[in-house]
């Protein structure tokens, strides 16, 4: 039975179960606890980490809920490492394949999370896409009724794309203030395979690449699995910290540096021009390259957004990433990545092994949509809607979470970030949720110190369900010892 060497430090900005959850999944995931290692009882334990229990009961429920430990009548607690228990399998089947791949299986929650959306009673709290009802369907059916006779030839296109949608995108990107020619511009199936192919074709395994913190991408374990290293940047009220950046830049070099700068996801941040130019005059000091993810540029819903950095890029130095998927919907599966041709080419050809290309009829109907002007119109209606519903979000958290969380309305984009006065265990909160029909994203998705947060949206949910589910939560937090 392990004795404990260590206690929290209350001085430390991370809550005290939080501090107890690493130390514990550091000791099991480093080989110092090994499977079956039986801990104190939970009196006994709390005594020696002198913290009360309901604080340590909350970094055993999540531990519990992450596989990292067990717990068994007249038993007690033991040690149940993931690692170890691959070790201990002896199946020499697919079973075993599955635990030999070399590309990381999402997180447990995330899986659960892509599940239960499908679940036709769920209030879906969080979902990071437009509802159904928002999305142009009859614009789009009558769209795809008159280009699919048009298409004379379904076969495989060029490495880059469509040339029709090139052009189109080109002529697109104008209105943001980007010159890119056809050429310099690829055809992808959303802009996640976009940062795929970037990290795939332009990265060498233990590369160091520079992130925001939280970020849209640590809640994808596909990047872990090129076995990249993240460099994590906070974030501030308007954008990640420069002076982190700089700070970071001269202790390592970086290979690139991966940023969200327009209604940032999952914080709803909006960076300001200086900020912007400051960034790219960086970069370009300093010779870091950048990817811009720009997919919610267009969600702006008070004033139209600074310029991209891309728009700013003198020197190729910007990859700029962005789709259709939040604008007129995800099933499309059209993208588009605009930089520097030889950077394109190679883009392209690594496209090309993947896929052999992003599907014909969404890059004519894409095409299509740009060329006829649709865009715009089916933006401020949408602009609209979701204002609407942000007005709706936020005088609902005011009514039930002023005495319980902190929060900011965003410019534009989908998401608020919900901060979570008192420390509760997300994994339970998420499960008590689901068990009352409401869904959660919970921060320790996209950034494991970000325990006291939620991931809302308000672009997705109903508002009557927008309303019902937030009361729920509401009644699920104040009921929490």
């Amino acid at each position: 039975m392990l004795t404990m060497d260590w206690q929290p430090c209350r001085g430390n900005a991370l809550p005290l179960y939080r501090q107890i959850y690493l130390y514990i999944q550091n000791k099991i995931e480093t080989g110092q606890w090994p499977s079956g290692t039986r801990l104190l009882p939970q009196r006994q334990l709390a005594g020696q980490l002198k913290v009360n229990r309901s604080t340590l009961a909350i970094a055993l429920d999540e531990l519990t809920a992450d596989g990292y430990i067990k717990s068994r009548r007249g038993s007690g607690m033991t040690v149940s490492s993931p690692a170890w228990a691959k070790l201990a399998s002896a199946s020499r089947s697919w079973n075993q394949r599955l635990t030999a791949d070399a590309y990381l299986s999402n997180q447990p929650m995330i899986q659960k999370i892509n599940t239960l959306e499908f679940a036709p009673d769920m209030i879906r709290l969080g979902t990071g896409e437009i509802a159904p009802e928002l999305l142009p369907q009859t614009e789009l059916q009558q769209l795809i009724a008159e280009t699919a006779p048009k298409i004379h030839n379904f076969g495989y296109q060029e490495p880059q794309g469509l040339p029709a949608l090139r052009q189109q995108i080109s002529r697109h990107l104008k209105t943001r203030g980007i010159d890119a020619a056809p050429g310099s511009i690829l055809i992808v199936s959303g802009a996640l395979q976009a940062l795929q192919l970037i990290c795939f074709g332009l990265l060498a395994p233990k590369d160091a690449m520079f992130i925001e913190r939280p970020s849209y991408l640590l809640s994808l374990q596909l990047f872990r699995s090129l076995q990249l290293r993240f460099s994590t940047l906070p974030m501030e009220a308007d954008g990640l910290s420069l002076t982190s950046l700089a700070e970071q830049h001269k202790r390592h070099r970086h290979a690139l540096l991966y940023t969200v700068p327009t209604f940032h996801n999952p914080t709803g941040a909006l960076m300001p021009l200086n900020k912007r130019q400051a960034l790219l005059h960086f970069c370009q000091e300093n010779q870091l390259p950048i990817v811009e993810d720009d997919v919610y540029r267009d969600l702006w819903l008070d004033q139209e957004p600074p310029p991209p950095l891309k728009a700013m890029d003198a020197n190729g130095l910007v990859l700029y990433v962005n789709s259709l998927s939040k604008t007129i919907g995800p099933g499309l599966r059209i993208g588009w990545v605009v930089g520097p041709e030889p950077i394109i080419q190679r883009l392209a050809d690594l496209k090309m092994q993947h896929d052999y290309g992003s599907s014909i009829l969404s890059q004519w109907v894409a095409a299509e949509w740009l060329r006829q002007g649709l865009e715009e119109a089916h933006l401020t209606r949408l602009r609209q809607e979701l204002r609407q519903r942000r007005l709706l979000v936020g005088q609902c958290l005011e009514n039930h979470f002023s005495q319980l969380a902190d929060w900011r309305l965003p410019s534009g984009g989908f998401y608020i970030w919900l901060k979570l006065r008192t420390p509760v265990s997300l994994p339970q909160l998420f499960k008590a949720a689901c068990q009352k029909h409401v869904l959660l994203n919970p921060g320790t998705i996209y950034d494991q110190q970000s325990s006291q947060y939620l991931r809302l949206s308000y672009a997705y949910a109903k508002p009557e369900e927008l309303c019902r589910g937030l009361k729920i939560l509401a009644g699920l937090l104040e009921r929490r010892p």
